[in-house]
């Protein structure tokens, strides 16, 4: 499966964005949300939901939902996935190709959730990459697009990986440095611009 984005359309704002990243830009000014990057898993009319992939906790998966740890990608800690509805967990998982896992609904290519009902050792067999999220982020009907449009968020296209890095502490520059050109330089800018 190759690790190149779904699309080539970064600055395109399709009606739908599911799969697409949410990517914070420096004018954020929400602390649940600074540099956060967010993976899109449903949009339409109702609204939008998305985790929060570069916020790790500090319980480990196998104290959280015991028997997932060890499908679990590194580290191995339940993520923060946003401010919404923080006692419920959600799977995000990767099928290997040409795999369709029991209680897998896919949302974007080979991405998508995990029912955590499954035994976890008969799931690894079907799935490359399993990440733990607590929490979501929500928007309401048009809350997202309006936020998009003051400039609070960049649309950018996702890769199948971005859900399962092993350093989601720097995902945010790391997801901007790779669309060149002036997000570049932004993924350069100083967490506290004052101490520049």
């Amino acid at each position: 499966m190759s690790d190149t984005p779904e699309d080539s359309g970064a600055g395109v704002e399709p009606s739908d964005l599911t799969g697409r990243l949410l990517v914070a830009t420096p004018a954020l000014g929400d602390p649940n949300f600074r540099r956060a990057v967010v993976l899109l898993v449903a949009h339409g009319d109702d609204g939008a939901i998305g985790v929060v992939l570069n916020r790790p906790g500090n319980i480990p998966v196998e104290e959280a939902v015991p028997g997932w740890d060890g499908v679990s990608s590194q580290p191995a800690l339940l993520f923060g996935g946003g401010p919404v509805s923080g006692d419920t967990v959600i799977c995000i998982a990767r099928a290997r190709t040409g795999h369709n896992p029991s209680g897998f609904a896919p949302f974007f290519g080979p991405l998508g959730t995990l029912s955590l009902e499954q035994d976890p050792d008969e799931a690894s067999a079907d799935i490359e990459a399993v990440r733990l999220f607590v929490g979501y982020a929500g928007w309401g009907p048009g809350q997202m697009e309006a936020e998009i449009e003051e400039g609070a968020w960049y649309v950018l296209d996702s890769l199948p990986s971005d859900a399962f890095v092993t350093s989601p502490a720097r995902l945010w520059a790391t997801v901007l440095r790779r669309q060149g050109g002036t997000m570049a330089m932004v993924s350069t800018f100083p967490e506290d611009p004052s101490l520049n």
